[in-house]
């Protein structure tokens, strides 16, 4: 047999060096909203390691961020990124609107992951009257020739990550909440083409007691 026509198979790379998916990128975020819910990482300490998890590029690199956490589960479990497959996922609710219109307002309850595809097409997200079930809650957004907006109590804390191409893609008020370490966090992620992503706070909405609230959910 010739070998030359049948070259050894390329190495598989250890778990550690694959390129991240939106699904780890979503364990891990879930794992630190869990953290700053409990006082494990202070608001500083939960919003820089947000802002690494969307810039590397490895799951190794993201268990760097959870290595002196515990998994979900307890004090007493394992750390968190040597059970990778324990965090809950969530499942997610799709939002959609060609050459139409669509809109999540009042007294609803978003899940972790949410997403908004406009085509030509106008999305409204208003979280201001949500009850919020989890400390991150994740919109993903997809605009063409659309609009989409997403408004946000005063007081949540409130990030994005995106960019457009001959459109826009705009979070104002970023951050706004991050003194509160019980505040929920939305992470508004899109990409625009020919079209606006625009997030915000709704001045005068905030949430009442949200300590009180968020407590009640982690004990229950």
């Amino acid at each position: 047999m010739d070998l030359e026509k049948h070259p050894a198979a390329a190495p598989v790379p250890a778990p550690a060096e694959l390129r991240a998916s939106d699904a780890d990128r979503d364990r891990i975020a879930q794992i630190l909203g869990d953290a700053v819910a409990e006082g494990r990482l202070t608001a500083e300490e939960h919003s820089d390691r947000l802002d690494t998890l969307y810039a590397v590029k490895t799951v190794g690199e993201l268990e760097l961020l959870v290595r002196d956490l515990p998994a979900p589960g307890g004090v007493h479990a394992s750390p968190a990124y040597a059970s990778p497959a324990t965090a809950p996922a969530g499942p997610a609710e799709t939002i959609v609107a060609v050459c139409s219109s669509s809109a999540r307002k009042g007294r609803w309850r978003p899940g972790p992951h949410t997403r908004a595809v406009s085509v030509m097409g106008d999305i409204n997200i208003d979280l201001t009257e949500a009850v919020f079930e989890q400390q991150v809650t994740e919109i993903n957004v997809t605009c063409v020739l659309g609009n989409v907006e997403v408004l946000v109590p005063e007081n949540v804390t409130l990030r994005g990550y995106g960019s457009g191409v001959l459109g826009n893609f705009e979070v104002r008020g970023e951050g706004r909440g991050e003194t509160d370490p019980q505040a929920p966090v939305v992470i508004v992620r899109g990409f625009a083409l020919l079209g606006n992503i625009e997030a915000r706070p709704k001045v005068g909405a905030r949430l009442v007691d949200l300590a009180r609230k968020l407590r009640k959910r982690l004990e229950g």
